[in-house]
């Protein structure tokens, strides 16, 4: 498939990194939940599934932590994961804290979703570049880490 070029990109450019970043990451949502729908899933939910499955049981704070959310959106997002049992919510330590985990139905729908998020991601590695692929999620992480971090 052909690549696009700078000038083929209908947007314009805009000065600001926040915005900037959240207009690609609407466009780059669109995308997947196209692929995703029918899945009974949407793209948040599949990256909360997708990071308990490879984090293992951890508090609802660390995984806020390790995906940037802040609890109101965590909270908000992990709600109907666990109304459909896809993750387990234990009491943590003390009562502030909430110790999550993922359930085999919920191992059962991340395994369904996956193949459809995989047509997503192969889409638009695609038509962003395979060659620039691998550098633009390593410039994500450091986008993310830097904003951390000022």
């Amino acid at each position: 498939m052909r690549q696009a070029g700078p000038r083929e990109y209908a947007l314009p450019l805009v000065s600001c990194a926040c915005g900037s970043l959240r207009r690609a990451a609407r466009a780059a949502t669109h995308l997947y939940d196209q692929e995703l729908r029918g899945t009974g899933i949407n793209t948040a939910q599949f990256g909360l599934l997708q990071a308990l499955a490879k984090a293992g049981p951890v508090t609802q704070g660390r995984l806020g932590s390790l995906l940037a959310l802040d609890s109101t959106t965590l909270s908000r997002t992990l709600r109907p994961l666990e109304a459909k049992r896809w993750i387990r919510c234990e009491p943590g330590k003390d009562r502030r804290e909430r110790q999550l985990e993922l359930t085999g139905a919920g191992r059962s729908q991340l395994d369904r979703a996956t193949p459809p998020w995989q047509r997503a991601q192969r889409r638009l590695k695609e038509r962003f570049g395979s060659e620039r692929w691998e550098g633009l999620l390593a410039e994500l992480a450091a986008v993310a880490a830097a904003a951390r971090e000022a």
